[in-house]
């Protein structure tokens, strides 16, 4: 890794000693902001919290300060986002590479500035927008946003993301377990979507004979594809750039949001996971992109690639070719990927999500792509699933 690189060490933030309560939002998330911000305190302060449902993991809150006589521009421009952890999630996020990695995007202007850590969270400052829903990221002017956002983050970002202390190989996670699961080796030692599927597939429960065997059964899938797919033929230093890895929504005009994912991949995981989202937690497969729409999306993000990375204009037709058919090779990686969170996720998380039946439907996400990648559908002469009919569809 260059020296430019290995200086990209995130500056220390403001801890806050204090914990959100579910149980006692308003009043924790009150301690928490009058920590942050003393000011707030007394005559002529009016704190108020909005609380956002979009997410599936985490709460959180939009914090402002209705003083007299400040208009709403003014008022968001001081207001605080909380983010505070769900339940049991450390298991699945690594939190110190969450913060650093906030930090790291903050100090390139591609996220909102981060203000301090608590407990179980993080505050921040608000960005002034409107929500993207999953039926706005289908509109041209959002997904063309998206695509130039992306290909800044892919060429501008160290490919190494921010380092964190709790990294560790998927050998010395495999080696603190008694049991016979044999680690994935992925192309490049260290933090990767594909050491944190592995850890992922480690944490799955193992209660039942039934367990035990999925879990083999999904260590198994996911050799098989790093075998076929971890090649360093993507774009970036060794196939991989610094990806979001959860590009469900954002903020129009475009700005994402949310980096507890953020690690390492290659970059037509990136975009394969967002075009996934398309459909959104219903996983409407009507709404995936056609041949047309993906090669126009790759068309914008390769632009601005291109741009930000000061590269030819007469490349970008060559490295559209190439990510077409690298984010068609990746289209059933997402599913794999969620389909093992969520197994995680029903086993832990009080949120009121059925993450289980989430589970299957993303798992067969996977499956029907692998159907189709071994011509397994074919020759069993079945009809080709929504989600892949879809895809394969010209217009």
């Amino acid at each position: 890794m260059g020296s430019t690189e290995t200086q990209m060490a995130a500056p220390e933030f403001r801890y806050i000693p204090l914990s959100y309560s579910h149980a006692d939002s308003q009043a924790s998330a009150l301690r928490l902001i009058l920590a942050l911000n003393p000011d707030w305190e007394g005559p002529g302060n009016n704190i108020e919290f909005v609380r956002f449902t979009d997410g599936i993991t985490n709460t959180l809150l939009k914090i402002i300060n209705l003083k007299p006589g400040l208009t709403e521009e003014q008022i968001d421009n001081e207001a605080v986002l909380m983010r505070a952890y769900g339940n049991g999630t450390e298991v699945l996020i690594d939190r110190e590479r969450e913060t650093k990695s906030h930090a790291l995007l903050a100090s390139r202007g591609l996220a909102p500035p981060l203000l301090a850590r608590f407990k179980n969270g993080l505050l921040y400052r608000f960005i002034r927008g409107k929500p993207c829903g999953h039926q706005d990221l289908v509109s041209p002017p959002i997904w063309r946003g998206v695509a130039r956002r992306l290909a800044q983050w892919h060429a501008v970002l160290p490919s190494s993301g921010a380092a964190s202390a709790k990294d560790a190989s998927v050998a010395e996670i495999a080696a603190s377990r008694d049991d016979e699961i044999t680690v994935i080796k992925p192309r490049r030692a260290g933090p990767s979507m594909w050491a944190v599927l592995q850890k992922w597939v480690l944490a799955l429960p193992v209660t039942t004979p039934e367990q035990r065997a999925r879990r083999l059964s999904l260590q198994a899938e996911l050799q098989w594809v790093l075998d076929i797919l971890d090649d360093g033929k993507g774009i970036g230093e060794d196939g991989l750039v610094f990806s979001h890895c959860d590009l469900l929504y954002g903020i129009a005009p475009v700005n994402f949001i949310d980096y507890e994912y953020a690690v390492p991949a290659p970059a037509a995981f990136d975009i394969s996971n967002h075009l996934a989202e398309w459909g959104g937690y219903d996983c409407d497969y009507n709404m995936m992109p056609t041949k047309s729409v993906r090669r126009q999306f790759l068309t914008e993000y390769t632009k601005s690639y291109c741009e930000q990375r000061g590269l030819d204009a007469s490349s970008q037709a060559e490295i559209v070719d190439r990510l077409y058919e690298d984010v068609d090779r990746f289209r059933g990686i997402p599913g794999l990927y969620w389909g093992v969170w969520a197994l995680i996720q029903a086993q832990i998380s009080q949120i009121d999500f059925d993450y289980a039946s989430y589970a299957e439907i993303r798992l067969g996400e996977y499956y029907a792509w692998k159907r189709e990648a071994d011509g397994s559908r074919k020759q069993a002469g079945e009809e080709m699933p929504l989600r892949e009919s879809r895809w394969a569809s010209e217009e």
